[in-house]
């Protein structure tokens, strides 16, 4: 269990937000906490391997990618969208691990868990370029994400369009998306190759927790 006081995002770290609505956790979960949840990550992604997604119009993303939860998120040539099972097993998800429920309901307040949750994993060169989370029913409802790994560097703009600002993400951050932030732009620019021994080998494992039905 991770302690009330590692919880709460400094006023200094609210102040200095890149885009209202977004919160820092950084090193929330110590090296002990990050090795135990990638062992439970890969042991679902033993039930629902890693592949790699096509755009709408037919282009291969740099990352690969899995689902946890009842509901994950896909893309295909014919669109983005949420569904229950895997598109290349044809399985259903497997189930998100508590740890993330934990927190989730610790550090959103959200009155329900969330159905679904990203895995991306980034090697390389590997990025995600600008986009707006809006394939969820709810677009109220946060979004959580965690790092794992080497440190990306992840770029967030306003929802209306704008300049954006970079921020380093480290293995063992935790950040949100919520209120004004929800609808914000965000992508990843780059991976900074070596900063984590976690993985081995090197790459980040980005996890991703959203309500979408």
């Amino acid at each position: 269990m991770i302690p009330q006081n590692r919880l709460q995002p400094s006023r200094k770290e609210l102040r200095e937000a890149p885009t209202a609505g977004f919160r820092l956790w950084p090193g929330l979960l110590d090296a002990a906490e990050q090795a135990e949840l990638l062992a439970e990550v890969r042991r679902g992604l033993e039930a629902a391997p890693l592949y790699r997604p096509v755009t709408p119009g037919g282009r291969p993303f740099s990352v690969r990618m899995s689902n946890f939860g009842a509901l994950g998120w896909v893309s295909d040539r014919t669109g983005y969208r949420y569904q229950p099972t895997h598109p290349v097993t044809g399985a259903s998800w497997p189930a998100i691990p508590d740890r993330l429920l934990n927190l989730w309901d610790a550090l959103t307040g959200w009155p329900s868990p969330p159905d679904a949750c990203l895995v991306n994993l980034y090697q390389g060169e590997a990025k995600m370029g600008l986009h707006q989370d809006r394939d969820e029913r709810d677009l109220t409802a946060p979004v959580l994400s965690i790092s794992l790994g080497d440190t990306a560097v992840f770029r967030i703009g306003p929802a209306e369009g704008g300049a954006t600002a970079a921020v380093r993400l480290a293995s063992g951050d935790v950040c949100a998306l919520t209120g004004p932030a929800r609808l914000a732009r965000h992508g990843i620019d780059r991976l900074l190759t070596g900063s984590s021994r976690l993985l081995p080998g090197g790459g980040r494992v980005n996890l991703t927790l959203r309500v979408a039905g």
